[in-house]
């Protein structure tokens, strides 16, 4: 399974990004959209997955949860917009993951691309694909691409999409 990870979009959404989206299998959007346009945008170049973010309205709120957990190809996923990350969870997701660790928990907000395993959960990846958009303080717009077999992520490209101006 291929997978294109993006989030913090901000409404922002060029044909760098959709190139580099084609051939995935799905996409996932950590939130911050800006608009539904961009969901709507992803969705024509494969199905998307996505949880709505702070500063997403209405709009993108009626297609996207706050929080989404699935199952893909055996590994069980945990996606939210505000997360942290290992040792620095926000309150709700520590709960969650204290009760029931996933294999990968994915969030954005940060505009912070990170990768981390979490040893003290059950050796949880965690990702945070970074600012695919031009709003924020990030430098360089970032999200990654990636492969699920057998329950585990493998051939996880970290992208640089050039800069937030």
């Amino acid at each position: 399974m291929k997978i294109g990870l993006l989030s913090d979009t901000h409404g922002y959404m060029d044909d760098r990004i959709l190139t580099l989206l084609q051939g995935s299998d799905e996409i996932w959007h950590a939130g911050d959209f800006g608009t539904a346009e961009v969901s709507e945008r992803l969705a024509e170049v494969a199905p998307i997955r996505g949880v709505f973010g702070n500063i997403d309205g209405s709009d993108v709120k009626a297609l996207h949860p706050k929080t989404l957990r699935f199952n893909c190809e055996g590994l069980d996923v945990l996606m939210t917009h505000i997360g942290g990350y290992p040792g620095k969870y926000a309150p709700e997701v520590r709960a969650l993951i204290k009760e029931n660790p996933p294999g990968l928990f994915i969030c954005g907000h940060s505009h912070i691309l990170k990768v981390m395993h979490d040893a003290r959960h059950g050796n949880l990846l965690h990702l945070n694909p970074g600012a695919a958009g031009r709003h924020g303080f990030h430098r360089v717009r970032t999200m990654m691409r990636f492969e699920i077999l057998e329950g585990k992520v493998q051939h996880l490209q970290a992208i640089e999409l050039g800069k937030r101006a």
